[in-house]
C-alpha cells in the first residue's frame, strides 16, 4: 500500500495535533488531512511547517455536515477519529453531545464507505467501560472482562454507542468492493501539556493560594500521557495496513495506559505541581457515601428547578463515582496486538508537564503584574 493518505478529525485538539505530529514520520505517507472546527494560529503555523515533511492540509469543517466530510474522505486511507465533545459536568445540552460524538462518527463512517476507505480508527474512553459505582474495585481490568457503563449521562453513553457502531462496521462492503475494518482505543485519563482538565485545576488553585481542591482522594487510577495515546494512535494504523497483524486488530477495542504509577486523581495533580509551590486542601471533606447522596439531592434539585431555572451543580452522582473509585486497567492486549509499549517514561511525561504547569504560574504572575500597574 505505497503513497497512502490519513484523514485525521479532531486535529486541532489536545490529543489530535500530537497525532499529527507523530505521522509526519510514517514511511510512504504523501497526505495528512487535518480536519476541526477552527485551527489556533499558532497551530496553523505549525503544521504548515511540517511540510517539509509530509503534505498537511488543513480542512475547517463541522463533524455534522456531510458534504464536508465526504469532500475529506475522498483519496484517503486511514482516517483517525479522535473529534468529540468531552463534558462530565453535563453543561451541554444532552442532544449536542448525542450529535457530536454518535451522529457525527455515523456519518464519517458512511463518508468512509461511500469514498472506500479501508481502515477507520476510533479514539473512545475509558468511560464506556465506567466505573459504575464507587464500591466496585477493577484493578488491572482487561478487554475480555467485557465491562460496559451504565450511566445515562451524555459523554459515556454517546461515547458508548459511537464505539459500538464503529466495532460493528468493521468489514462492511465499501463502494469499491472492497471492506471496511476497524478498531477502537479506550486511553485512561489523559493528562499532558495542553489539558484543559489539568489548566482548569492548575488556575483554580492559583485563584486559591496555591491550593489544590479536592476532586478524587478515594481514586486509585493509572492516568496516560498523551504522547503515549497519541504513539499508540500510530500503532493501531500501523497494525491496520500490515497483512500478517490486521486479522487479531479488525473490529477489537484495547485500553490504553501506560506506565504512569496507580495513584489518586488528586495525587496526580499535586506530583505535576508541587514543584511550583502547590499544596493539598489540609481540610477534611465529607465522606464519600455523603458526598453521593448530596450529589443526588442537587440533581433532584436541579431537576425541579430546570421549568423556570436552569441550575447546574458543580458535581453530580457521575462524577463523584468517576474521581472516587478503583479503577485500573492493564495494556497488556494492545502490547501483543499492536506492539504497543509507552513512547515516554513516566519520568519524561510528569517532566514534560511539570513545565507547562510553571509556564502557566509564570503566564498568571505576568497577568496579575499588569492588573496592578
Amino acid at each position: 500500500m505505497a503513497g497512502w493518505s490519513c484523514l485525521v478529525t479532531g486535529a486541532g485538539g489536545f490529543l489530535g495535533q500530537r497525532i499529527v505530529r507523530l505521522l509526519v514520520e510514517e514511511k510512504e505517507l504523501q497526505e495528512i488531512r487535518a480536519l476541526d472546527k477552527v485551527f489556533k494560529p499558532e497551530l496553523r503555523e505549525e503544521f504548515s511547517k511540517l511540510q517539509s515533511k509530509t503534505k498537511v492540509i488543513m480542512v475547517e469543517g463541522d463533524i455534522l455536515d456531510e458534504q464536508c466530510l465526504k469532500r475529506a474522505c475522498q483519496g484517503i486511507s486511514v482516517v483517525i477519529h479522535t473529534a468529540s465533545v468531552i463534558d462530565v459536568m453535563n453543561i451541554l445540552h444532552r442532544e449536542t453531545m448525542m450529535n457530536v460524538n454518535l451522529k457525527g462518527t455515523q456519518l464519517l463512517l458512511e463518508a468512509c464507505a461511500q469514498a472506500s476507505v479501508p481502515i477507520f480508527i476510533y479514539t473512545s474512553t475509558i468511560e464506556v467501560a465506567g466505573p459504575n459505582s464507587y464500591r466496585e474495585i477493577i484493578q488491572n481490568g482487561h478487554e475480555e472482562e467485557h465491562l460496559e457503563s451504565t450511566w445515562s449521562t451524555p459523554y459515556p453513553h454517546s461515547k458508548k454507542l459511537a464505539e459500538k457502531a464503529v466495532l460493528a462496521a468493521n468489514g462492511w462492503a465499501l463502494k469499491n468492493g472492497g471492506t471496511l475494518h476497524t478498531c477502537a482505543l479506550r486511553p485512561m485519563y489523559i493528562y499532558g501539556e495542553g489539558s484543559i482538565f489539568l489548566y482548569n485545576f492548575i488556575y483554580e488553585a492559583l485563584r486559591n493560594n496555591h491550593i489544590l481542591t479536592h476532586n478524587g482522594k478515594f481514586s486509585v487510577v493509572n492516568p496516560v500521557y498523551v504522547g503515549n495515546v497519541a504513539w499508540a494512535h500510530i500503532l493501531a494504523l500501523r497494525a491496520l495496513r500490515d497483512a500478517k497483524k490486521a486479522p487479531s486488530v479488525r473490529g477489537q477495542f484495547y485500553y490504553i495506559s501506560d506506565d504512569t504509577p496507580h495513584q489518586s486523581y488528586d495525587d496526580l495533580n499535586y506530583t505535576l505541581s508541587k514543584e511550583w509551590g502547590f499544596s493539598l486542601d489540609s481540610r477534611r471533606s465529607l465522606p464519600l457515601f455523603l458526598t453521593y447522596w448530596l450529589a443526588f439531592l442537587l440533581e433532584i434539585v436541579s431537576f425541579l428547578l430546570s421549568p423556570i431555572y436552569t441550575y447546574q451543580p458543580s458535581f453530580n452522582r457521575h462524577t463523584v463515582t468517576l474521581l472516587n473509585s478503583v479503577f485500573t486497567f492493564s495494556y497488556k492486549k494492545a502490547q501483543r496486538d499492536l506492539g504497543y509499549k509507552p513512547l515516554f517514561s513516566w519520568e519524561e511525561a510528569k517532566q514534560k508537564t511539570t513545565e507547562w504547569i510553571g509556564s502557566l504560574v509564570k503566564q498568571h504572575k505576568e497577568t496579575l503584574k499588569t492588573k496592578t500597574h
